[in-house]
């Protein structure tokens, strides 16, 4: 196994339990701590105690031997060198194919096999075990584990990953702190390090930025040049044009994301709730026959349909009278809030007052959106989803619809309503500098405000608990300062969803923003630009210095937030329309008769290359459809082999399949 051999692991995972007074010899065998480091230990795992300020650190890392003979029973797909996607075994560890960075596993692939090994320590005696903490005994029962127990009594406080210093320097220089390139990011080494649903974030965040040039060029174009009698006409082309790049831009990113998944090797989700699908065959643990028929014959089962079919159909019961829910609450709650917000602002004379009453708005609504989704996961936790990442789904679009309603309504009422496009381009600059600026401030503030007061809180508690103690208290362990930090969490709550709920929705909504108005203020697209090239840095720097390394999730795509995405494009074909109807009749340069029909026409006609575009640009290259085609036959010849060879070698196997055939 010399092959297999690397430099010595780090530390990537972090275990918080108490700060214990000094144990005595004979009691070190049966203390809680004592008995985890052990067990640790036992499992393979590398293990150092750090003592803190206020509580003891177990970190632990593990070889690649330890990892590789975890996932071979966790039975972990990895890609080949041949093309096939096969359970991993550690004695053929070479044939599979290796990481953009060269290691072996990913980071999710480590992450797991950390949790099999530490979760997987249960008390294999034939008695239970008695523990001691503090002079309290812990009754440790057969087949229970050791971590949940410890959890359980409070003595094992938190897990959480630990940040790798080596690859976060690397990162910190090459991503965070590297300004030259603008939109240019490691988008493998995020992979690499935080896992595939952030890497796509990065990956779509760069892409919509560096995209947003054109639309930014062309807006400041029109802002600082006077085209006299043909503004009229100048403002239908940009219109166009905007829609045609967020098409192009849309169908775009799905290729990238499809050659994304492919440079990364992924072509199934880890973990996934049901067992993976390839060639429509169970392809978990290449089955006998004789495990197939019987599988088949459960399946058929009358019964065992109309369970299915119940349960399939009480879902989408269920899921309709949330959405319907949902949505009477935002005509019936939020509607009159938003419009009474709106109408105050239009009668409000003082810019100052209105930019004032802005900002408390916007701090106000954060706790009726938080109190929303509180709501749309009490509701989600009903529905009969299929996995969990349907679950956050169907939040999103719950809470995207909050969301949705207070941040346009008020744009809409001033649009719509008043006609007033000076209004609107003073609302658009206000929500564009207000929300975006209070945003950056809010999501870089509040993590060090955090970790700051919680290192307060421990000084205060050390300082009482020693009385008179000289001296500021340092926090010296980088584990304990990782502690403290806040997890990468969501604003409306980490049950379904991660820090990456807020990220996107600024963006959904910034995209909606600029979208939907384009022709009243085409200069949005210019705003949008700047801001997203310092968000793609401030987000890197928050990931690697502000909070706990976030716990990596399986994904295929940035799921519900591409459909959003979608229908704001929809939304502003139907937006920009009325505005500009309503400008070509407010200008008397057209008659509203005429006018409006030539905008209905290029309305449908938007609409239909909306639709149509997908047909002209694949969603998927060339390349990795190829790629795909000759992994799958490749896959099924390997199947086919398999089925035959375990048909004809055995006689009394293929007998006992016909007698069941005979009996169906």
């Amino acid at each position: 196994m010399e092959d297999h051999e690397e430099e010595q692991p780090a530390f990537e995972i972090g275990v918080v339990v108490p700060k214990t007074s000094n144990v005595k010899a004979e009691d070190e065998s049966s203390d809680c701590v004592e008995a985890l480091v052990r067990e640790f230990k036992n499992v393979g795992l590398v293990v150092e105690r750090v003592i803190g300020v206020a509580d003891q650190f177990i970190k632990l890392a593990a070889s690649l031997e330890t990892l590789g003979k975890a996932a071979a029973r966790l039975q972990i797909k990895k890609r080949t060198r041949i093309g096939v996607d096969l359970q991993f075994e550690w004695e053929e560890a070479e044939a599979f194919v290796r990481q953009p960075d060269g290691s072996l596993f990913s980071w999710s692939e480590r992450f797991h096999c950390y949790q099999h090994l530490i979760y997987g320590i249960e008390n294999k005696g034939k008695s239970a075990v008695i523990l001691e903490h503090n002079g309290k005994e812990v009754r440790w029962e057969v087949g229970e584990c050791l971590l949940q127990k410890l959890g359980s009594e409070g003595i094992v406080k938190q897990v959480f990953p630990l940040h790798d210093e080596t690859k976060r320097k690397k990162l910190l220089h090459s991503w965070a702190l590297h300004w030259r390139d603008f939109t240019n990011q490691p988008v493998d080494d995020i992979y690499s390090y935080f896992g595939t649903k952030i890497a796509l974030y990065f990956a779509f965040l760069g892409m919509y930025t560096r995209w947003l040039l054109f639309p930014a060029a062309f807006g400041i174009m029109l802002q600082i040049i006077d085209f006299g009698p043909l503004q009229l006409l100048v403002l239908p082309i940009f219109f166009i044009f905007i829609i045609l790049w967020a098409i192009m831009f849309s169908q775009f990113w799905k290729r990238k994301n499809s050659a994304l998944l492919a440079r990364w090797q992924i072509s199934y989700p880890i973990g996934a709730d049901a067992g993976y699908k390839l060639l429509g065959m169970e392809w978990s643990s290449l089955q006998s026959p004789m495990e197939l028929i019987r599988k088949k014959r459960v399946t058929d089962n009358a019964k065992e349909k109309e369970i299915f079919q119940r349960n399939e159909w009480f879902g989408r019961l269920m899921r309709f009278r949330n959405d319907a829910l949902v949505i009477l609450s935002i005509i019936c709650l939020q509607l009159p809030f938003e419009v009474a917000y709106a109408h105050t602002y239009e009668v409000t004379e003082s810019d100052l007052m209105k930019f004032g009453l802005t900002t408390i708005y916007l701090f106000a609504i954060q706790y009726v959106t938080h109190i929303g989704g509180k709501i749309s996961v009490g509701l989600i936790k009903h529905e009969n989803n299929e996995n969990k990442e349907k679950r956050a789904d169907s939040l999103v679009y719950k809470v995207f619809g909050l969301y949705f309603m207070q941040s346009y309504i008020g744009i809409f009422y001033h649009a719509l309503l008043h006609r007033s496009f000076l209004t609107l381009r003073q609302v658009l600059i206000q929500r564009l500098l207000v929300s975006e600026v209070l945003e950056n401030l809010l999501e870089n503030s509040l993590p060090y405000l955090k970790y700051s007061y919680k290192k307060y809180r421990i000084r205060r508690k050390r300082k009482c608990e020693k009385g008179s103690l000289t001296g500021k208290i340092q926090f010296t362990s980088r584990v304990e300062k990782e502690y403290l930090k806040p997890s990468y969490s969501a604003s409306i709550g980490d049950e379904l969803e991660d820090g990456l709920f807020d990220d996107f929705l600024e963006l959904a909504l910034q995209f909606g923003l600029i979208m939907m108005f384009a022709c009243a203020f085409p200069l949005t697209f210019a705003f949008a630009f700047l801001n997203n090239i310092t968000e793609i840095r401030t987000d890197a720097v928050k990931l690697l210095t502000m909070f706990k390394r976030p716990v990596p999730r399986a994904a295929m795509t940035i799921g519900a937030w591409l459909n959003i995405f979608q229908f704001l494009i929809l939304m502003s074909i139907c937006t920009n329309c009325a505005l500009l109807a309503w400008l070509y009749d407010r200008e008397g340069k057209w008659k509203i008769e005429p006018g409006l029909a030539a905008i209905l026409v290029m309305e449908h006609v938007l609409l239909l290359i909306k639709f149509g575009f997908s047909r002209f640009v694949p969603e998927e290259p060339a390349w990795v459809r190829a790629n795909r085609m000759k992994n799958a036959t490749q896959a099924q010849d390997m199947c086919s082999k398999q089925l035959l060879r375990t048909i004809s070698g055995g006689e009394g196997a293929f007998a006992e399949v016909k007698k069941l055939e005979a009996v169906d």
